[in-house]
């Protein structure tokens, strides 16, 4: 099938254009092809454009992209243009526009003005969080991800060095970087923090012998794994669920200790009276 024009002259002497849909049909009798109009858009000045746009995007969804791109360079007067490759954007995109809305970016760039760091910390963070959300995997299969199976918006090409340097910045900084992220939502949700709720659980290793580790240690977790090494992982939030602060705790520390911790650690955030 392809388009054609066919031109009519009035009897003003004015020529009319029309545009066709057409294709050729051999003659069943005379043995040459004929062309056969199928549907006739109507007059070239007169034309429907907004439907003619909606009928190509009708009937792209029948080709592959290579073909896409190939097409939209003939269209364009650009040819020789080559498909490569696509990789899904959205769903980072979004998740990328809460990071900013809580703003986190900044309260990660406040921590890191101090700190001349080469890797690229605050974007290797975000691929870990788009990954839990969206793929998660080992920080080795991130790399890769980050690569090939998503459009994150890095400057960098992320390395599986920059993730396991990102957490060490974390570790090193949890603190901060918790207490502003906390201050930074709050402020955002106008969250009220009067009453805070705070749980534990634990989370074992298989491992033989842990060794030497203020952490790390034996005793009967609540997943009645008396065989492995455990650590405590204490979670407060409001009384809306919104998070307060994480901690990570030896796994023999009783819940009474773990209490105790937590409101010393939160004294210096200054939340006023709360229980």
């Amino acid at each position: 099938m392809y388009v054609r024009t066919n031109t009519r002259k009035n009897k003003d002497g004015s020529v009319v254009e029309y545009i066709q849909l057409a294709h050729n049909r051999r003659h069943p009798t005379k043995k040459y092809s004929t062309a056969e109009v199928i549907y006739t858009f109507g007059r070239k000045d007169q034309l429907d454009i907004n439907a003619i746009k909606r009928l190509i995007k009708s009937l792209s969804r029948f080709i592959s992209p290579e073909d896409e791109m190939e097409l939209q360079g003939a269209i364009s007067g650009v040819e020789g243009l080559k498909f490569i490759t696509s990789r899904p954007a959205g769903g980072a995109h979004i998740l990328k526009g809460l990071w900013n809305q809580l703003k986190l970016n900044e309260c990660l760039q406040k921590v890191l003005k101090d700190r001349s760091f080469k890797a690229p910390i605050e974007e290797a963070l975000f691929a870990l969080v788009a990954s839990r959300a969206f793929a998660p995997s080992s920080k080795l299969a991130i790399e890769k991800w980050a690569k090939d199976h998503v459009y994150l918006g890095n400057k960098t090409p992320l390395q599986v060095q920059h993730l396991y340097r990102s957490m060490d910045f974390l570790l090193e900084y949890q603190d901060k970087i918790q207490e502003r992220v906390f201050w930074s939502t709050a402020t955002l949700l106008n969250l009220t923090v009067d009453l805070i709720f705070f749980d534990t659980t634990n989370t074992y290793f298989e491992i033989d012998d842990p060794g030497h580790s203020e952490l790390k240690a034996w005793t009967k977790s609540k997943q009645k794994r008396d065989d492995l090494p455990h650590v405590t992982v204490g979670l407060a939030v409001t009384r809306e669920g919104i998070p307060v602060r994480c901690w990570v705790m030896p796994g023999n520390q009783h819940d009474a200790k773990c209490v105790e911790q937590v409101q010393q650690d939160l004294n210096s955030w200054k939340l006023r009276r709360i229980i």
